[in-house]
């Protein structure tokens, strides 16, 4: 289960050193946005550093390439590093992973391949965003909401995302990778209301987690992201209520005054095992 994933600027050492205390289920070591051209290369070869040091408090560290002649070197400084995966920007074609894939296979020989999460931030790469979605080590997806506006020529408004940020999260779900993203999202992250409101709507969409740039968003994503413990009852007390259905011949029933058949036993099944899968990687 990855409900938060929190960006840390990788040439900021006091963010870093507390980066994995604050709680995030992935912190996010930015090599691009956040560090100035002056400092990428310094901040690439902190990783050595940083990307073991955070992973031992308990949370998976995620490392965000440049997509530029850097990609290469910083991808394989990460691998070095133990990264669990890579965050790639302006993926436009599954081409880039397979190309980046085979130039990263002769530094894993003492580690298993390192995952990627595409971003998908420009118009050719929307629109081949299955492609992408099914390419290789991919297992999750996400949108670079102010570069799609960028390429659109448009405002990065949630009415102008939408439906981008939904193709984006439909490909990731027929694909059966994670979506991260949330269909609004706001820049002022002292408006909990707001946050609280946008996390709970990309939840009801089926995306997975979000990601933050402050660590105050963190307790709020990882609420929101999660199911309740009156879901994980009902939950239970569903596929247990089938089974014995099911035993009796029975495919739809009654349980508690509501309808209950295979679609809504699936959903409950699909949430249990959610929860299963995330104490097994905790």
């Amino acid at each position: 289960m990855i409900s938060s994933l929190l960006y840390v600027p990788g040439n900021v050492p006091r963010f870093l050193e507390k980066a994995g205390h604050r709680g995030a289920d992935v912190v996010i070591v930015d090599l691009e946005d956040a560090v100035p051209e002056g400092a990428k290369t310094e901040a690439r070869e902190g990783l050595a550093k940083w990307v073991p040091e955070i992973r031992q408090s308990g949370c998976q560290v995620f490392v965000r390439v440049n997509q530029s002649d850097r990609l290469v070197e910083d991808a394989v400084a990460a691998t070095r590093a133990g990264a669990d995966a890579l965050y790639i920007p302006k993926v436009d074609s599954a081409d880039i992973l397979v190309r980046l894939a085979d130039a990263l296979v002769p530094h894993e020989t003492d580690r298993s391949p390192i995952g990627f999460v595409p971003l998908i931030e420009e118009m050719k790469g929307l629109f081949d965003v299955r492609a992408i979605a099914h390419g290789p080590r991919v297992f999750g997806l996400t949108s670079g909401g102010e570069d799609l506006a960028t390429a659109m020529g448009a405002k990065p408004t949630p009415e102008v995302l939408r439906y981008p940020k939904l193709m984006i999260h439909y490909a990731a779900k027929e694909a059966g990778v994670l979506s991260f993203g949330m269909l609004r999202t706001t820049v002022d992250f002292a408006d909990k209301d707001a946050l609280r409101s946008a996390a709970i709507e990309a939840r009801d969409f089926g995306f997975d987690g979000a990601t933050c740039i402050h660590p105050s968003v963190v307790p709020i994503l990882n609420e929101c992201f999660s199911p309740s413990p009156e879901e994980v009852a009902w939950a239970r007390k569903v596929v247990a209520a089938n089974a014995g259905e099911a035993a009796a011949g029975r495919g739809a029933f009654m349980l508690d005054g509501k309808f209950i058949d295979a679609p809504i036993v699936t959903r409950a099944e699909n949430l249990l095992q959610r929860i299963e899968k995330g104490r097994a990687i905790s």
